[in-house]
């Protein structure tokens, strides 16, 4: 494999076919001297772990109109940033955005550090969020692996090996192909490519500008990359959520900071545990509970199924929220009052 060949066609072709994202800034721009925004980028990488582009650009919109910088993030009340956070999931991404964010205020002046130390030594960014910042921001050459680049990566080099145990080599390979020259674009090309050609079935080699470099390619086995090991199935829990109403208001409750959806509001449940609980368990109030269906949610590590209970009545210690507010909780619940209320269409 020539490695300046591959670098030179794939940048080629970026310049041709790059993503217009809300959050980048494009080839042609850089090359008459706009310089991305490391908040933007900072804040669209964060946004990005494990949400898709369409699902995250109207976030990252919103979040840039309402706070424009990081010193504007910075002091944001948690509630205020857990609630506009509320559908992206993976919340513990939003209380390290906030704890980054107040760093970068408190510690730096409101200016990211410009290299990959600096920004790993902030509080919530990892390897892949340094490198990604420090490359695309501030053009660094820095090796930025995601899904994207790991899939890409086994394709070109046909690495037999399965993930995730591979993932170090993959990352090496990377980085034999990381250069001083136009490193933030480099990076979003690769993902570029994983993105919209290289995708993960039924690869588009035929538009692909470095598929004659491609090592699977060559073979013709390039939809068999990259090798996984069979996963173990997912693990379910049960539970129970109560769906208290007092006119048009629901009975909302605000979770433990630390564990699962920490910090946000939510609706009253029971713990979720490997077998069904009795209904009651949780409940904010003894009320005339009737049954209003069950909702399944998928997480990460396990599968939830949510016995749905409804009542009407009163309650101590919680946060009377008017339904119109409730398109604000995480997924799980707002699928959950969705079905107690039966209006799918009201939030």
């Amino acid at each position: 494999m020539n490695a300046a060949q591959l670098r030179q066609s794939l940048l080629d072709w970026y310049d041709a076919a790059a993503r217009d994202l809300a959050w980048r800034v494009s080839p042609a721009d850089r090359r008459r001297g706009l310089a991305p925004d490391p908040y933007r980028v900072w804040l669209s990488e964060v946004m990005l772990q494990q949400t898709t582009v369409p699902h995250a650009t109207p976030y990252f919109l919103a979040f840039t109109r309402r706070w424009p910088t990081v010193s504007d993030l910075a002091a944001v009340e948690d509630g205020d940033l857990m609630a506009a956070w509320a559908g992206l999931g993976y919340y513990a991404r939003a209380r390290n955005l906030l704890a980054c964010a107040r760093a970068v205020a408190a510690d730096h002046g409101g200016v990211f550090p410009d290299t990959e130390a600096g920004l790993r030594a902030l509080p919530g960014i990892g390897a892949y969020t340094a490198a990604a910042v420090a490359a695309i921001a501030f053009d660094r050459p820095a090796n930025v692996v995601d899904g994207n680049v790991e899939r890409v990566m086994s394709r070109l080099f046909a690495v037999e090996a399965p993930l995730p145990g591979v993932k170090d080599e993959l990352k090496a390979l990377a980085a034999s192909l990381v250069a001083d020259d136009r490193p933030g674009d480099w990076a979003q090309a690769l993902m570029d490519l994983g993105a919209t050609v290289c995708k993960p079935k039924s690869p588009l080699c035929d538009r692909c500008p470095v598929s004659t470099h491609c090592a699977a390619f060559a073979r013709g086995d390039q939809d068999s990359f990259p090798r996984k090991t069979k996963k173990a199935p997912r693990p379910r829990r049960h539970g129970v959520a109560y769906v208290l109403t007092r006119g048009d208001e629901v009975a909302l409750v605000r979770r433990p900071d630390k564990g699962l959806l920490g910090g946000m509001l939510g609706l009253p449940t029971s713990d979720w545990t490997a077998s069904p609980p009795p209904v009651g368990d949780g409940a904010p109030a003894a009320a005339a509970w009737r049954e209003a269906g069950e909702i399944e949610h998928v997480f990460t590590h396990f599968s939830l199924t949510l016995k749905v209970l409804r009542a009407e009545g009163d309650a101590p210690g919680v946060i009377w929220t008017p339904m119109e507010g409730l398109e604000a909780l995480p997924s799980v619940f707002l699928k959950a009052a969705r079905r107690a209320l039966l209006t799918p269409s009201l939030l």
